[in-house]
């Protein structure tokens, strides 16, 4: 595969290339450049964290933590020094650096905080086995501060690639394999979600749907059957091949494509038949050679819901402790702006499919209900639920709740009294639970949450299908982790207002 139209990244002048600056070259070449400025920035908070602490223990001082003799200031100056090719060489060891890990998932965080405690106990075990005097002031500040630093760092340096990836560059060339519904359905996610690092180049089809879609699929040229993946490779200018779940490639053909496609360094991933099920409910197990995809069931009960609930209820109960005076501001601002109450209650279906009132600050004139019957020819969605842009009902007031959902704040109450989660699927009305499928009732086996996946990944401007795809999502992968990612998430979304009506 050629590289000579693109963009050189390697000589750009910087560590922080600007955006303009990052071309488009194949997944492994832009991949280098990005793990080499990261190892780079890894070894700058390596060198910020062991100056403070050799500051702190040596040039000042630390209250209690006093006993090294002065004159090994400079033997740990040299020790300060070294930090970062240590650092480096221990996130190295933990796997932090693998290309595999970039741009997604947590489990580049989760290897840049083993480093860290690996490390502090490497240090500890070697002081104690060699008797050695160590100034643990200065360990109990640069090996916390240099893994604290390290991860806000791989988050920011990360938040850039996805800004990178939303503007088409630092892309992985990617060829998909398989059927044209499952080609169509993952062509779609990846234009939904250009930070995953992946577009589509080109599609490989069985041979008889070659007839139906000679040319192109969504916009992407097909290239041919399965027999032509290792051509259409070098065509499309490709550097990752996605094998999508479908009978004709048994566990014979992966092999020969994986062999054929080694030849040019090309990526191949394939991807199992279950669907949004990932994390740590799943896991590769060989058995007699064939690597077996193992799944566990979700956890719909146990000891780690006990702890979510409370969780959910100890956080839910001091929020609502904080904010009691944005409570009454809020409510004063809703009933000067329109006549009625401030507080909005409705019927809402939750764990089991329980119906409980829901509250929320009015956002609407009193006689909303009776007006959305006359709006109906309105709706904007393609499905049960009913959401208009500049929707006549909403007040002014009740517009800018909705923007920032301030709006959900008394939902609070629903979670301290166990109604809800902070986290979970959309709270669903009686209506549009009366309209589900087999499937679509998944989503009531948990809590319903004050916000979820569909909360974080574009709120109101999700179709029907794309909510419930989401929240089922959630049903089968739940963990405390995403619940904090979510949340996490939940501020930037509703701090820049996106897909609020």
């Amino acid at each position: 595969m050629t590289v000579a139209n693109d963009v050189d990244i390697r000589a750009a002048s910087t560590w922080f290339a600007s955006d303009s600056q990052v071309g488009d070259r194949p997944g492994r070449h832009w991949a280098r450049w990005y793990l080499r400025r990261l190892m780079l920035l890894d070894g700058a908070c390596a060198a910020v964290a062991g100056g403070v602490a050799w500051q702190l223990r040596f040039a000042g001082s630390i209250p209690g933590l006093s006993g090294v003799p002065d004159d090994l200031a400079q033997t740990y100056l040299a020790l300060t020094a070294a930090l970062p090719l240590v650092w480096i060489g221990a996130l190295a060891l933990a796997g932090a650096y693998e290309r595999r890990f970039i741009g997604v998932g947590t489990e580049e965080f989760r290897r840049v905080l083993s480093a860290g405690v690996v490390l502090t106990a490497l240090v500890a075990v070697l002081a104690y086995a060699t008797q050695a005097e160590l100034a643990r002031g200065y360990v109990l500040v640069a090996l916390p501060a240099v893994t604290v630093l390290s991860l806000v760092m791989h988050y920011a340096w990360r938040k850039r690639l996805h800004r990178w990836h939303r503007a088409g560059r630092c892309m992985r060339r990617t060829l998909v394999v398989g059927h044209a519904s499952a080609v169509r359905e993952l062509v779609r996610l990846l234009r939904r979600e250009p930070h995953h690092g992946m577009t589509v180049v080109g599609v490989c089809l069985p041979a008889g749907q070659c007839f139906e879609y000679p040319e192109e699929l969504e916009g992407c040229p097909v290239y041919g059957d399965f027999g032509t993946v290792s051509g259409a490779v070098s065509l499309a200018g490709a550097d990752t091949v996605a094998v999508l779940a479908c009978p004709e490639l048994d566990g014979v053909a992966l092999r020969r494509l994986a062999w054929c496609l080694e030849r040019s360094g090309t990526e191949l991933t394939v991807a199992p038949a279950l669907m949004d099920v990932a994390g740590p409910r799943t896991s590769i197990r060989p058995v007699a050679g064939l690597p077996l995809l193992h799944v566990e069931h979700p956890q719909l009960s146990g000891g780690r819901r006990l702890v979510k609930g409370l969780v959910d209820r100890l956080a839910a109960g001091a929020a609502l402790v904080l904010l009691a005076p944005v409570f009454v501001v809020l409510s004063v601002l809703i009933r000067l702006d329109s006549p009625g109450p401030a507080l909005f209650t409705q019927t809402r279906v939750g764990k089991d499919g329980v119906p409980f009132s829901v509250y929320k600050f009015r956002t609407m004139v009193v006689d909303a209900e009776e007006l959305k019957t006359r709006l109906q020819p309105r709706n904007e969605h393609d499905g049960v639920l009913f959401k208009i842009r500049g929707d006549p009902r909403v007040t002014a007031v009740g517009s800018w709740l909705r923007r920032y959902s301030l709006d959900e704040l008394p939902q609070l109450v629903n979670v301290v009294a166990g109604h809800m989660s902070l986290v979970g699927p959309r709270p669903p009305l009686p209506d549009e639970v009366a309209r589900y499928g087999h499937d679509v009732r998944r989503r009531l086996v948990v809590k319903p949450g004050m916000t979820g996946l569909w909360q974080v990944s574009g709120r109101s401007d999700l179709s029907w299908e794309e909510s419930v795809r989401l929240d089922l999502r959630y049903v089968e992968n739940w963990s405390l982790t995403l619940d904090v990612q979510i949340l996490w998430k939940t501020c930037s979304a509703v701090i820049r207002g996106s897909g609020a009506y």
